[in-house]
């Protein structure tokens, strides 16, 4: 029997956003970021130039990045990204759209402490292209998972989940709006929960509280 890891609650939590892209999650944490919302982000780190970093500065949030192909190998990039998170005393990292799989140094340095969005109801659809295989697939209900961190892709316990009817007519872009909704109100709920009741983590199950 796999040892429980317990992660306390840690109101109010401090976050650091990690991010590839448009930023959309983590302007819906900095939106829900305030009065007495548990959370709040700390810095946001990036492994390219992307729409997240200008949202972060607009905020006033200090950034980095830390760029894979600046690094002679990967335990190299991992390293760094370790330091360069671990410099700003998380509570929780937030995996928010972060394309990069996140290396042993990272996850070590805090277990049980990252958590991701993915646009698919897990175990169905991991990785990149959820949402078109989905559609590929011809299901009639998708949705999005927030799960906790774990060394393969997408794998990690799941801490909730919420269904999204495929409508006919739907594209990849439609699709991915309406999950879209609900990821970022799923994620604000999430790291609420974790910040003031903690979590424990035991093999393939995560419990909030």
């Amino acid at each position: 029997m796999p040892q429980p890891l317990r992660v306390p609650a840690c109101a109010p939590a401090r976050l650091v956003v990690l991010a590839s892209g448009t930023g959309s999650l983590l302007k819906s944490l900095l939106d829900a970021a305030v009065g007495a919302y548990p959370a709040r982000v700390v810095a946001v780190g990036a492994d390219r130039d992307c729409r997240a970093l200008d949202i972060a500065a607009a905020a006033s949030l200090p950034t980095f990045t830390a760029r894979l192909g600046d690094f002679a190998d990967r335990p190299g990039w991992d390293a760094a990204l370790t330091a360069a998170t671990a410099a700003h005393r998380p509570d929780l990292v937030v995996s928010a759209g972060f394309m990069k799989i996140l290396g042993p140094q990272f996850l070590s340095s805090f277990p049980g402490r990252v958590v991701n969005t993915h646009p698919a109801l897990l175990p169905a659809f991991p990785g990149a292209h959820a949402v078109a295989e989905a559609l590929d697939y011809g299901v009639r209900v998708t949705g999005c998972t927030v799960h906790l961190v774990d060394s393969g892709v997408d794998t990690g316990p799941i801490l909730t989940q919420e269904a999204v009817t495929v409508r006919d007519g739907d594209d990849e872009m439609t699709l991915h709006e309406r999950i879209k909704v609900v990821e970022r109100r799923l994620l604000v709920d999430v790291l609420a929960a974790v910040a003031t009741r903690g979590v424990t983590w035991t093999g393939r199950k995560a419990t909030i509280g």
